[in-house]
């Protein structure tokens, strides 16, 4: 069975207006619409950086007891776990003759995905790629 969805956890976590902490949540594989349609967000066409927020929000789709996942969520993501899903994201979503590593979810061994060259997906900039 080809597996679509990856648990993972959270450096920090997440908290809710209440002071909940959420840390295990799912993300799904990206879509072309994932990666298509954030573009015509009017939030994304005044500020390209804001597209890694609405991406995740499409592709993340459990985060603790949360009842959904949407923009105000991962905007109210510490920064080290924003980074943490942008890579999540560009591993789960490279080809296999693309860079990046894949984690088992059942033996947790983390296995290399072609090149060594640490590229990224265009719908997901770095933090130093969108500065420039």
């Amino acid at each position: 069975m080809f597996q679509t969805e990856y648990p993972f956890t959270l450096p920090r976590g997440y908290v809710d207006g209440a002071g909940n902490l959420h840390r295990e949540g799912v993300m799904r594989l990206a879509t072309a619409a994932d990666e298509i349609v954030p573009l015509k967000d009017p939030r994304v066409q005044v500020n390209l950086s804001y597209l890694v927020i609405i991406l995740l929000s499409r592709v993340v789709i459990r985060l603790g007891t949360l009842e959904g996942v949407n923009p105000k969520v991962i905007e109210g993501l510490f920064a080290t776990d924003l980074s943490y899903l942008q890579g999540l994201y560009n591993r789960l979503n490279a080809d296999e003759s693309g860079p990046g590593t894949v984690v088992c979810p059942h033996c947790e061994r983390t296995f290399a995905l072609g090149h060594d060259d640490p590229g990224e997906s265009l719908a997901t900039p770095s933090a130093s790629s969108a500065r420039r």
